[in-house]
């Protein structure tokens, strides 16, 4: 049995929904060149599993967040892969900070608030 004790795990916030995030993992890492490619195994309502060369495991899961979704990447060999499909989402936004460019955009300037050195 093959043990992967040196994993790594990474995590990324994204504005999709978490079937979008699984569905897009799912197209994302069979694409990838050579050994890089993982092929789907398994899945569940919040997570997918792929095995690469040599049955290398990538394991996706994603659980909704406000706004969009939390997703939780671990893997053994495809850190920089994972990486990648993160930057192909959508990025996250989180709602104070929707409020907060809203009410700088309807509010003062920091010039007219005096926020501004001099």
């Amino acid at each position: 049995m093959h043990q992967q004790t040196s994993r790594i795990t990474q995590e990324h916030r994204t504005a999709l929904p978490v079937r979008e995030v699984l569905s897009r993992a799912k197209r994302f890492f069979p694409d990838q060149i050579g050994i890089y490619s993982a092929f789907f195994e398994k899945e569940g309502p919040q997570h997918v599993v792929m095995r690469g060369q040599g049955g290398e495991e990538l394991v996706i899961a994603a659980v909704p967040i406000d706004d969009g979704s939390l997703i939780t990447a671990s893997t053994f060999l495809f850190d920089v892969q994972v990486a990648r499909f993160f930057t192909s989402l959508a990025p996250y936004v989180a709602p104070a900070a929707v409020e907060a460019a809203s009410e700088d955009v309807a509010g003062e300037t920091p010039a007219e608030s005096g926020e501004v050195g001099s």
